[in-house]
């Protein structure tokens, strides 16, 4: 029977990771699952590829921490099933100021959640590292055992592989360009740009970047997500130390709070290379990219950062390879994970806003996403941070006490 004619009981429209994540947890427990994109599968045009991200429980906000450490679980059991990694461990180093709200804040979500973790001085810091990392004496860093790197590009090609193997339909080059309800049996049709309908039960709408445009047409919701298009550099390390700064040489993933706030993750895709890049970049249209080049790169900030931090150790004069990538930007930095509301009530569900940060617990996103369309709740998670509504209380969402949300994570 062709997917025109079967009734599923979840359309995900969207295939990067949150709806590739969310296609498998509905198919894996027996659900008609149809799973649409509008590009190629793994395409390169949102923020779903490429050759890293970190993962962290370290954050500012301590709502993140069960999410997170829920999701190295949820990356393990997945490898287990697919037969290969895409999570590479190491330690988490966040650095910066003492008196820096974030930091602090990171420092006290440690200990609400007991995670393993050292605060160090300057000395200190370069003592463990064996001058590999190097801050100002004024400075701290909070040394953490939960950090590591994620493979985006083939941990969603293996979630559209353990989705498809437990019968969910595959269907690319797919742009949804209507989401209706239909008034005669109360089912959701989605139409897509070459004529074609589909009918489910319910809807999981993952577009990431292309959230705001599609919402609006179909709720008439105005989503407050930004679309930025973000630098990714690589660095070289000078030669003799690139063992030193390798994933398998303990050396750690880094978040440096300040101005610029600066991650870096060990070498791993690139031998040699190190990727040091700054959080945040320009707002863009999505189908209208610059690919790097309308974007202002803060070069000299980077220099200086990697020269101060890495003891000389990583040439400096110029990055030796920059990607372009994308973020969808909520005013607070914080997700929407909710249902779509209005005519369409539990049965649409929206996922989005990830904010360059996402990506890491994108296998219990997945999770909670498929329990909202299938059950109308999730079990075992705060969702009142990732409403909707939070934007009609206070345009900003929510209230933080620490520093400009497109700068924490």
């Amino acid at each position: 029977m062709a997917a025109s004619d079967t009734l599923f009981d979840v359309i995900v429209v969207g295939a990067g990771v949150m709806g590739s994540s969310t296609a498998y947890h509905l198919a894996k427990t027996g659900n008609r699952v149809l799973i649409l994109e509008q590009f190629d599968f793994l395409h390169h045009r949102g923020s779903s590829h490429g050759e890293s991200r970190t993962i962290r429980a370290t954050y500012p906000e301590d709502y993140y921490y069960g999410l997170v450490m829920e999701s190295y679980e949820l990356w393990r059991m997945a490898e287990e099933e697919i037969g290969y990694k895409v999570y590479f461990p190491t330690e988490q180093l966040d650095i910066g100021s003492p008196d820096d709200k974030s930091l602090t804040a990171v420092v006290d979500t440690c200990r609400k959640h007991s995670i393993p973790h050292l605060v160090l001085d300057s000395g200190e810091l370069r003592e463990k590292y064996s001058g590999r990392v190097e801050i100002p004496a004024d400075w701290v860093g909070v040394w953490s055992k939960y950090g590591g790197v994620i493979k985006p590009t083939k941990a969603v090609s293996m979630y559209q592989t353990l989705a498809y193997k437990n019968g969910a339909v595959m269907k690319d080059n797919a742009e949804v360009v209507e989401i209706k309800r239909d008034e005669s049996n109360g089912r959701i049709v989605v139409s897509i740009a070459n004529g074609e309908s589909f009918r489910g039960k319910k809807c999981v709408v993952t577009v990431g970047a292309w959230s705001k445009k599609l919402v609006k047409s179909v709720g008439g919701i105005e989503l407050p997500i930004r679309p930025l298009e973000v630098s990714v550099s690589y660095w070289r390390i000078k030669e003799g130390f690139e063992a030193e700064y390798a994933i398998g040489g303990g050396f750690p993933t880094i978040a440096s709070y300040g101005e610029p706030y600066v991650y870096g993750t060990p070498s791993l895709e690139f031998p040699g290379l190190i990727k040091v890049a700054i959080h945040g970049g320009h707002e863009c249209n999505p189908d209208k990219r610059s690919w790097g080049k309308g974007g202002r790169l803060p070069i000299a900030a980077l220099k200086e950062w990697i020269d101060e931090k890495f003891g000389g150790r990583v040439d400096s004069s110029g990055p030796v390879s920059t990607q372009s990538c994308m973020y969808s930007m909520t005013p607070d930095g914080d997700f929407v994970i909710d249902f779509l509301g209005g005519e369409f009530e539990k049965d649409v569900v929206i996922g989005g806003g990830f904010s360059g940060h996402g990506f890491k617990m994108s296998p219990t996103i997945g999770r909670i996403l498929a329990e909202l369309a299938l059950d109308g709740a999730a079990e075992g998670v705060e969702l009142k941070y990732f409403k909707l509504a939070r934007f009609e209380e206070n345009p900003k969402g929510n209230v933080k006490s620490f520093a400009d949300q497109v700068k924490l994570h």
